[in-house]
């Protein structure tokens, strides 16, 4: 399943580059009435070609490289106007607003806008689903729980290459469970094969494989499919299988190298944010612009971070008992756009934090987590950083009082950062970040 979800993407992703390429060609048709020659389609594709990678990137941001998009949904033609609506106003200002990147005439971009918004509408709503695997496995699942229940509803119709046609019960009898897959002659069979009941039933299941059936471990299906990892699949042995403390030599030299740089030049570009942040929380309400947190940071070392105030400050009633702080109207809007955490950017330069990571908590709250959750002291292996897969994926994270629940979800997703963590993903997580951004949800 999870070659199946890289295959469909890059499908995706040539297929559009494709239609691009062909709605160039079929721009200079329509707008000559004669077949293009090859200089003349040669001279256009080098102004095009960098809006092509730009027009990729916006793709890639809106999620139209997701595994939701790679099955059909009613979404999908509405999120490809609005996207390519975004782009339409990228490439304005390319031949536009940049005298030295142009062509002429310029009916001839106009017209291109036109044939490719056509094009692409056809390619992804309809082309792919020409081209893309058919091949749909039968597959049982074998267990029981809320994971089971979530891969059953996200399968259904063959989604992702693979159909659950039976969801079994562990609490069967042996002749009963072993009955059902024999009715259901499925190609895979699903199980936590480390549970100590799917143990107890391999031997009896083992004669299968001479009949081309495949046994996939949960846990790897969940991941493939929800992008996570569920804190409930997994016991001592995945992490000792799949997190490692060894150093990746080159992965880590450049992301620092890539950190500093990022992390100066963007701490330098927003410091002429600093004297209006500051005369906004002044006029406010008087108070000190700048707070300092103590947050944990790789190997259990705590780091102190800088942010801009966005709450009350701390006050105490007639009585002498403390009020509770809010957030302030100023700090409202600077955390919506996360410029109450710009002066991390020097952390980041001093090597606190990088940019891509999970979230550094505060020290009260770890102590308390340590306890509860399982594993959770995993996520200190790695350096935490300013936005991460959890901050991007998980709406719901704990920020005022610790929560049990909502923090064993996001470390399911700091535990798929730490165990897939690459230059790829990184790269993914800061075009998401962008996005949230712009779209003012925060992260």
């Amino acid at each position: 399943m999870a070659n199946f979800n890289k295959k469909a993407s890059w499908l995706l992703l040539l297929g559009d580059v494709a239609a691009f390429v062909a709605a160039l060609w079929l721009t200079l048709f329509f707008r000559g009435l004669a077949l293009p020659t090859s200089q003349l389609f040669w001279e256009h594709i080098a102004p095009f070609s960098l809006l092509f990678i730009v027009w990729i990137l916006v793709f890639f941001i809106s999620g139209l490289y997701d595994r939701q998009s790679v099955a059909p949904a009613n979404r999908l033609p509405g999120l490809l106007i609005r996207t390519q609506v975004v782009n339409i106003l990228i490439a304005v200002a390319f031949f536009y607003f940049i005298p030295w990147y142009g062509i002429s005439p310029k009916t001839i971009l106009f017209l291109y806008l036109l044939v490719s918004l056509a094009l692409i509408l056809l390619w992804r709503i309809y082309g792919y689903f020409g081209l893309a695997p058919r091949v749909r496995e039968r597959a049982v699942i074998i267990g029981s729980g809320a994971e089971a229940a979530d891969l059953t509803t996200a399968t259904r119709g063959g989604v992702f290459g693979v159909d659950i046609v039976a969801s079994i019960d562990l609490g069967r009898e042996h002749g009963d469970i072993l009955a059902e897959v024999e009715r259901q002659h499925p190609s895979v069979i699903i199980a936590d094969l480390h549970d100590e009941r799917v143990q107890a039933l391999l031997p009896k299941l083992y004669n299968l494989i001479f009949a081309q059936v495949r046994f996939i471990d949960m846990d790897r299906v969940y991941e493939d499919i929800f992008d996570r990892i569920p804190l409930s699949l997994v016991r001592h042995h995945w992490f000792l299988e799949n997190v490692s403390t060894a150093p990746k030599f080159v992965y880590d030299l450049m992301k620092r190298l890539m950190d500093i740089l990022i992390a100066l030049v963007l701490g330098i570009l927003s410091l002429v944010l600093y004297p209006f942040v500051a005369l906004a929380i002044k006029i406010e309400d008087g108070g000190p612009i700048f707070i300092t947190q103590i947050r944990v940071g790789k190997n259990d070392r705590q780091v102190k971070i800088v942010k801009f105030r966005s709450m009350t400050i701390a006050a105490q009633d007639e009585t002498g008992a403390s009020k509770p702080q809010s957030v302030t109207r100023v700090g409202l809007f600077i955390r919506k756009t996360r410029i109450d955490e710009v002066p991390q950017l020097w952390n980041v330069v001093r090597g606190d934090l990088s940019l891509i990571g999970p979230r550094p908590e505060l020290p009260q709250f770890v102590s308390v987590y340590e306890r509860e959750v399982p594993f959770y002291k995993i996520r200190h292996l790695i350096q935490p950083g300013l936005s991460g897969w959890a901050q991007i994926y998980h709406k719901t994270p704990p920020k005022f009082a610790a929560s049990r629940e909502d923090t064993a979800m996001k470390l399911s997703y700091d535990l798929y950062y730490i165990k897939n963590r690459s230059f790829l993903l990184d790269l993914n997580i800061a075009l998401r970040t962008i996005k949230e951004l712009l779209s003012r949800k925060g992260v």
